[in-house]
């Protein structure tokens, strides 16, 4: 259900960005470079997520850290990235209020950044009790498949955020298309 409303908030949010974007004021971004970076960071993530969870159905107890430690890590450098980039733009005078496209790009990363926030909070929980306990590692399974989901799942939302954003105004049409099609029922 959690995921449900996610999607629905952000393909709302994805169609109003594809609507903006037909306005004639609209000047896009120039997307930071280190959102490549971030999102490999964002795929580590979340492939230490699966990993984990391969190794919590076998049973290894020092696995399911390392793989927890190496996830979380992953999903705070993404982050630091997201910051980092929000910083490289409000220097080169790219901000919020200057332009509806800058408004987006703060907007849909920020709000993309607090879901994440949000799982390494469940993330730190689950970690704290692998590593503060004397669990078993079937006693963490729930958590730790319910956090990768939810980690696959945010990772394929950035992604479509990623394409979005990076696609500019070389895709406008196609993005008006979409969204002209979803508004008018198909």
């Amino acid at each position: 259900l959690l995921l449900a409303v996610i999607t629905s908030f952000f393909g709302l949010l994805i169609s109003a960005y594809g609507m903006r974007m037909e306005l004639t004021d609209w000047r896009s971004l120039a997307v930071p470079n280190v959102l490549w970076l971030n999102t490999a960071m964002l795929i580590a993530s979340s492939v230490a997520f699966q990993w984990t969870r391969r190794t919590v159905a076998r049973g290894n107890p020092d696995g399911v850290k390392a793989g927890l430690l190496a996830s979380g890590l992953f999903a705070l450098a993404f982050l630091a990235g997201q910051l980092l980039a929000w910083q490289q733009l409000s220097a080169s005078g790219q901000l919020p209020a200057s332009n509806a496209a800058n408004a987006f790009f703060y907007l849909l990363t920020g709000l993309h950044g607090l879901h994440l926030l949000g799982g390494l909070v469940v993330w730190g929980k689950t970690t704290a009790k692998a590593w503060g306990s004397a669990l078993e590692p079937s006693e963490l399974r729930m958590s730790i498949e319910l956090c990768a989901v939810y980690w696959h799942f945010l990772l394929v939302v950035w992604l479509v955020l990623f394409g979005l954003l990076w696609s500019g105004t070389s895709v406008a049409g196609a993005w008006r298309d979409i969204c002209s099609a979803i508004g008018n029922g198909l």
